[in-house]
């Protein structure tokens, strides 16, 4: 509806004033107000016009609507303040979007056909699958959904470092400690290289020999730890609601990247101290990274130099999205400047994204200390809370614990989701439980309250029907018109939060509307319409909790 409402303004502008007929420079913006007096649309396209044409704000806003005439989707347009034009949709444009969403069709979206692929979480084996990795999984699948919706084919990749020194202090801390499990062998062996100079020497001797597949027992035990890590983060993604279509390991990419840097030293990169390969990213307004060490391996840079290679042989793609902390950012600009002078094709098509730390209140964690906050634990542990929350309501034992899995694991998501991608966390526990306000379960609760509304109909036989429309359209009507526009901002932006805030306010004016209206009266001759909207509003929510990557509860 925002862009039909652009489309008659920009036509009214160029029928009064030639010089601003598809003008770069004019930006129009529409925007639904925050206060509901100021219509359902306003813009303030009249007041930029006005600078441009030595003229009164109001008298250009009065000139615009003249020329735009009646139109069969607006009631009214009026002019407000210095200049703003408010426009109030017709009641029909309402009641037939409710029919739209009941009939529950995807739309060809901004993205319709194009290939897409995201790249996300990427937990290393023989390492614990932490908070953090919680935090990129929720942000890539909902990003991958959002990519989705709007009609891109998306496949979904997971880049893991199965090779590296972080491998070889896990072996060295097995091979000093059979019975550790592989995360405590880990930090055994960390905190062994940076304390022990003959164990240092030792680990980095174990990862050349893990490169060079040249030592049985140490093949075994690499093959054994990886295969129990990857089947442990299988579990997880399973509970997350992921699913991988590509799983590249460092192991495949590493020699590409190596064969990539040798081919353009000389061009791209040059020799540095001890006969180690560099970027100089000085040139670029950036720092010098190192791309093949000294040892001649190569470094995560050269392997991340190779992967979008490997990425696009597999899936020809048009956009490749990655997700990471904000930590690795800086990293990231030097890795794509690289890329950029070798092919530039494939960095045009790359976007980086990073994202703030999940924290809980004790603070940061660090998985080389041991220090660290699994994010199984963490599901488990919000799960408990809910378990308590939920004691006592009409569940089976089955249901209780499928329903307080969701409610914990969505509960995160929200957590996640609700902010601005480049935000740090604080995880609040209660508040992310909540069944009333800014949270996941809210949602939740919204929905499963709609659900039941919606059963209570079947019950009573009152079937959903558009033909008697009451006089007022609610905020609730209202408010759905715009799911499309929070879609497509938060594609544009890879800012989930939009979705989830959109979301809060639905839920907000749905039970709004619950507590002001009794839905399923076989005496009320408006009854069928009000379940029609509560189902129009329960299909709204559901496609939006999915774009979040939570589920949706049929009873809470």
């Amino acid at each position: 509806m925002r862009e039909e409402i652009k489309k008659i303004i920009k036509k009214a502008i160029s029928g009064l004033y030639s010089d601003f007929n598809d003008r770069a420079d004019l930006s129009i913006s529409v925007e639904a107000p925050k206060e509901t007096i100021h219509g359902d649309y306003a813009t303030n396209v009249a007041l930029a016009l006005s600078k441009k044409l030595g003229k009164n704000p109001v008298e250009v806003a009065k000139e615009i609507i003249s020329k735009i005439g009646k139109q069969k989707f607006i009631e009214k347009i009026e002019v407000a303040g210095p200049g703003f034009i408010n426009f109030y949709l017709a009641k029909e444009v309402f009641v037939e979007n409710i029919q739209e969403i009941l009939k529950d069709k995807k739309t060809k979206g901004l993205e319709y056909g194009k290939k897409v692929i995201v790249e996300y979480t990427d937990p290393n084996p023989f390492k614990v699958f932490h908070i953090g990795h919680l935090m990129s999984n929720a942000i890539g699948e909902s990003i991958a959904r959002i990519f989705e919706y709007q009609g891109a084919k998306v496949k979904r990749a997971n880049y893991f470092g199965d090779v590296g020194l972080h491998v070889a202090k896990a072996i060295y801390g097995k091979m000093e400690n059979p019975l550790y499990p592989w995360q405590d062998s880990y930090v055994f062996g960390a905190r062994a290289h940076e304390e022990d100079e003959s164990a240092k020497k030792q680990i980095e001797e174990l990862n050349k020999k893990i490169y060079e597949k040249s030592d049985k027992q140490i093949n075994a035990l690499y093959a054994q730890g990886k295969k129990e890590s990857l089947l442990n983060f299988e579990k997880i993604y399973k509970k997350l609601g992921t699913k991988f279509d590509y799983y590249f390991p460092e192991s495949q990419v590493a020699d590409v990247g190596k064969k990539i840097v040798q081919e353009n030293t000389g061009k791209v990169f040059e020799k540095g101290e001890r006969g180690a390969i560099i970027f100089k990213g000085e040139k670029f307004g950036l720092h010098t990274r190192v791309f093949v060490n000294s040892e001649g391996l190569p470094t995560y840079e050269a392997k991340d130099l190779a992967l979008p290679v490997i990425k696009y042989k597999k899936y020809n793609y048009e956009k490749s999205v990655i997700v990471t902390a904000t930590e690795q950012s800086d990293y990231f600009k030097v890795m794509l400047c690289a890329l950029k002078q070798i092919n530039p094709e494939l960095e045009g098509k790359t976007k980086h994204i990073g994202h703030g730390m999940l924290r809980l209140p004790e603070g940061k964690m660090s998985s080389r200390t041991g220090k660290v906050v699994t994010g199984e634990s963490l599901i488990d542990k919000v799960k408990e809370l809910v378990l308590e929350k939920v004691k006592g309501r009409d569940f089976s034992e089955k249901e209780r614990a499928d329903v307080s899995e969701k409610v914990a694991v969505g509960a995160l998501k929200y957590s996640i989701l609700k902010q601005s991608i480049g935000s740090d966390i604080i995880y609040d526990f209660e508040k992310s439980i909540s069944f009333e306000g800014d949270s996941g379960a809210y949602l939740q609760y919204s929905y499963a309250r709609a659900q039941s509304v919606l059963r209570k109909a079947k019950v009573e036989k009152v079937k959903t029907s558009l033909k008697n429309v009451p006089r007022e359209i609610t905020q609730l009507e209202k408010m759905m018109i715009r799911f499309p526009e929070a879609v497509e901002k938060a594609g544009t932006e890879y800012e989930p939060h939009f979705i989830a805030l959109y979301l809060t306010e639905l839920a907000r004016e749905f039970n709004n509307y619950y507590a002001h209206n009794k839905i399923v009266d076989k005496a009320d001759e408006l009854s069928p319409y009000k379940v029609a909207l509560t189902q129009a509003f329960s299909i709204t929510m559901k496609n939006g909790l999915w774009l979040l990557g939570i589920q949706a509860p049929e009873k809470m």
